[in-house]
């Protein structure tokens, strides 16, 4: 069995799967000062009289990295960058914290200007002397040389300190993303390793030795224990779940949007010929754009939850949300109380939702049932708004999906999909669009079926140069020295063979390998009018999906 479990910012989600087929599932609501709390009600109410020796694994989306970041709660970080010359300082974004060393290698991994051991030690001790205990190691071409960077965090190196390397983290070259992703990996930390050591709590009290799995940003999964070398990679956990779980639920084969309607919050999302697209370049979380590869997707402060208030006559929804639907002994009028009212759907108390929309109606001078229909009419259009513009800047670019570039395609949605509890918006919403609308089975426990069968993903870049006679594994900062004649054939298999280890360090089942080249190329390296060697670069991954057979084409 494989329990899924997306902690949501109003509920949590939770699902058993057996044999790919959903067996049980749960909603209850997530305390947010007491994760653990929702974390063992949700697990209780499925494993109630079932063996947990059955569980083979246990996967979870979590809102924490993406929350700490949006709400500034995180750590402050000291950056050491290696930036050599070309672009101004103002331009890096690298923080209030940030100390330009000396050291430089060009874009072939060739050291131009060494690094100072003494400018190091002396930055180490104003690190020490600010109390700063995170410290990111960044250097413009780190990718193509790690070893300055490894370098500069020896020296740095102490029990008080926690260092992140820019190179480990990404192996594309874009500088000022590779700053901003690894000064959030360091920055969010401390608070993802306490949301670990709560997971861990949780996985004890539950008496079982089952991996336990996070969802990243991409779709897919990575063990808890290796997530801790960088948490950055689970932001937008909680939108990849939306998108996951619709692949779960739905079968997708033609250009769609997808809509996961929460308490709080609906992300949107598109997919072409059934397939979710991608962020090429990397997800974008807080105005910082990182290297952070991540499903495209979109959150709007309207959910299901969301205040409902007027303001010079006008009926605003959200993006505010304090509780749940008056209908549910929440405090305010909200979009689910219009729905309850209007009999959209069955549950909760119809006269408290009649109680709390009165009030706002009278102000109107109009009945609760015209209001209720003009919040629904106002919430619905607020989302079909947002999703226009979504599609508009889409087919103003190129189309990236999950696996491959789709050139010049123009993505022409024929099927809206609407998960989540407040799903009964779909006609609503559908109509606005002018489209037809699904709401796929198990549609409000969709996310934490996405999260169960999500398969372990991981890429890696390897870049040879046979004039230098070496070969660089970005990411693991592993530099191997080979023969002259060495092929782009030879760079692909070094890579498929390094992404299996590295893949099954992360929890990955050999037998769900499913990897394929993103990028090849060879450049001839020429010197005085004769070629000198071969410039190649290779990009795997396992490929994003579901672990179920078929699910994912």
């Amino acid at each position: 069995m494989i329990l899924g479990i997306d902690v949501g910012g109003t509920h949590t989600d939770a699902v058993l799967v057996e044999n790919f087929r959903l067996i049980a599932k749960t909603k209850v609501l997530t305390s947010p000062t007491n994760m653990m709390s929702s974390l063992m009600e949700a697990s209780s109410r499925l494993l109630s009289g079932r063996n947990i020796d059955q569980i083979e694994r246990i996967v979870l989306s979590t809102t924490i990295s993406t929350n700490a970041i949006v709400q500034k709660k995180i750590n402050r970080v000291a950056m050491v960058l290696l930036s050599g010359p070309g672009l101004a300082p103002s331009l890096l974004n690298p923080g209030q914290d940030a100390f330009f060393a000396r050291g430089y290698v060009n874009h072939r991994g060739i050291p131009v200007e060494n690094i100072s051991r003494r400018e190091i030690i002396h930055i180490g001790e104003e690190i020490a002397e600010k109390g700063i205990r995170q410290v990111a190691v960044v250097g413009k071409f780190s990718s193509r040389n790690p070893q300055q960077e490894r370098d500069v965090a020896e020296l740095l190196s102490n029990d008080t300190l926690r260092i992140s390397m820019g190179h480990t983290l990404s192996g594309q070259l874009n500088f000022p993303r590779r700053i901003s992703t690894t000064y959030l990996n360091a920055a969010i930390s401390d608070i993802y390793r306490d949301f670990a050591k709560d997971v861990q709590t949780f996985i004890s009290e539950l008496k079982t030795d089952a991996p336990v799995y996070i969802l990243k940003a991409d779709g897919g999964t990575i063990l808890l224990n290796q997530s801790l070398n960088c948490p950055v990679e689970t932001i937008h956990s909680g939108p990849a779940a939306g998108i996951m779980g619709v692949l779960a639920t739905a079968d997708i084969r033609e250009d769609a949007v997808a809509l996961d309607i929460g308490g709080t919050t609906t992300d949107i999302s598109v997919f072409a010929e059934g397939v979710p697209l991608l962020e090429p370049s990397g997800v974008t979380i807080d105005g910082r754009k990182t290297l952070i590869r991540g499903l495209l997707s979109k959150s709007i402060g309207i959910g299901g939850d969301s205040v409902v208030r007027l303001k010079d006559g006008k009926i605003l929804i959200g993006p505010e949300r304090e509780g749940p639907a008056a209908a549910l002994d929440g405090p305010c009028p909200t979009p689910t109380d219009a729905m309850i009212l209007l009999n959209v759907v069955d549950y909760g108390d119809r006269n408290k939702a009649l109680k709390a929309l009165s009030a706002l109606a009278s102000k109107r001078k109009i009945s609760p049932e015209e209001l209720a229909r003009e919040i629904i009419d106002e919430t619905t259009s607020a989302i079909a708004g947002e999703v226009r513009q979504i599609l508009a800047g889409i087919n103003n670019k190129p189309v990236y999906t999950i696996h491959e570039l789709l050139e010049g395609r123009i993505i022409e949605p024929k099927m809206l999909y609407v998960v989540g509890g407040p799903a009964a918006l779909a006609p609503f919403i559908g109509e606005k669009l002018d489209l037809p609308y699904s709401i796929p089975d198990h549609s409000e426990v969709s996310n934490a079926l996405g999260v169960a069968l999500a398969r372990t993903t991981a890429e890696m870049t390897i870049l040879a140069d046979t004039e230098k006679r070496e070969l660089i594994v970005s990411e693991a900062g592993q530099v191997k020295k080979i023969p002259s004649d060495f092929t782009l054939h030879d760079v692909v298999e070094v890579g498929k063979a390094t992404l299996r280890d590295k893949a099954a360090q992360m929890g990955a089942d050999p037998l769900d390998m499913m990897i394929e080249i993103t990028e090849a190329q060879e450049f001839n390296m020429i010197r005085d009018f004769y070629t000198t060697g071969k410039n190649i670069r290779v990009k795997v991954q396992i490929k994003p999906g579901l672990i179920s057979a078929g699910q994912m084409r």
